[in-house]
């Protein structure tokens, strides 16, 4: 039984869309273009969708969820103004307890949560809502940890991608994030809204620029830069993990389906489906790992004896 990561996709993490569509062309924009990727989704066959949430934050090491059926309401810390969301989603707990092994295996510190009102975050929410609003297909989010970095976030991919082959499933991989995360810290007229800033706007479009000729790897490379240049979300770990848990590589089709404002942030949906075409060389500027072997400590001083 051997299972494979069949595609992927970034999807913003605002609730906005869902929300609010009707508030700003932008907003409604990204509603109505959710459902192309709905459909690319469901005509790909595929029986798992596995995300990646910066919104999910965990301190210690990395958390799955488990419960088969998550139910609650939520209301945005930034947004409540909007109104209140209620979720029922569908889990695959297999896939998470397996994921969670798979990740340990690796060197990580991970554990499954399942528990009734457990507070799932708004970005795994607003995301199930917009591609998968009957829960025909399964899901499964890992947690994004607060002080992970590269090398870590790197191995939380490969152990979901051990996941998926272990358990057999057709999985589409989604990042959860914004690209620029300058969000505005006044209230704006939503009509009115914009990307923070020219140099944020000019960033991200860099950056779609790239995903849309399907340099994945190339984007993860870059995700540093980008995050120093436009404050990139979660020092673009959701690159970080998409990149791994799709094979580190150049060679797909990309597919920029919408990118808009949503209050100062760039929210962007992206599409890659595995391409055989030459890619050519990669230049890995960035380590890379396989397993965790702790944090390096690097400013760490030797006790006296």
């Amino acid at each position: 039984m051997n299972g494979e990561v069949i595609g992927g996709y970034l999807m913003p993490y605002q609730p906005l869309p869902v929300l609010a569509p009707e508030a700003n062309p932008g907003w409604a924009s990204l509603a109505k273009s959710a459902e192309a990727i709905r459909a690319e989704i469901e005509a790909s066959g595929a029986d798992l969708l596995l995300l990646f949430s910066t919104r999910w934050v965990s301190i210690i090491g990395h958390q799955m969820q488990a419960d088969p059926n998550p139910e609650w309401w939520v209301v945005d810390e930034d947004f409540h103004e909007f109104g209140t969301l209620h979720y029922s989603l569908r889990m695959d707990p297999e896939l998470a307890t397996c994921y969670r092994d798979t990740a340990r295996a690796r060197g990580l510190h991970a554990r499954t949560v399942a528990y009734h009102g457990f507070p799932l975050d708004i970005g795994t929410i607003t995301t199930l809502r917009l591609i998968n609003p009957d829960n025909r297909i399964p899901a499964s989010v890992v947690s994004c940890n607060a002080y992970s970095d590269r090398a870590e976030t790197l191995v939380l991919g490969k152990a979901a991608a051990d996941a998926v082959r272990k358990t057999g499933r057709k999985a589409i991989a989604i990042g959860v994030t914004a690209l620029s995360d300058r969000m505005f810290s006044r209230w704006i007229d939503p009509g009115e809204d914009r990307i923070h800033s020219q140099k944020d706007d000019e960033w991200n479009r860099k950056l779609l620029e790239l995903l849309d000729d399907g340099r994945l790897e190339d984007v993860s490379q870059l995700a540093r830069e980008f995050s120093r240049q436009a404050n990139g979300d979660s020092r673009m770990k959701a690159i970080w993990w998409l990149a791994a848990t799709m094979g580190q590589h150049n060679n797909y089709a990309g597919t920029v389906f919408d990118y808009q404002p949503v209050w100062g942030t760039g929210a962007a949906m992206v599409g890659l489906q595995p391409d055989e075409r030459d890619a050519g060389d990669l230049e890995y500027d960035e380590d890379d790992a396989e397993f965790f072997h702790g944090d390096r400590n690097v400013l760490a001083t030797q006790a006296n004896e």
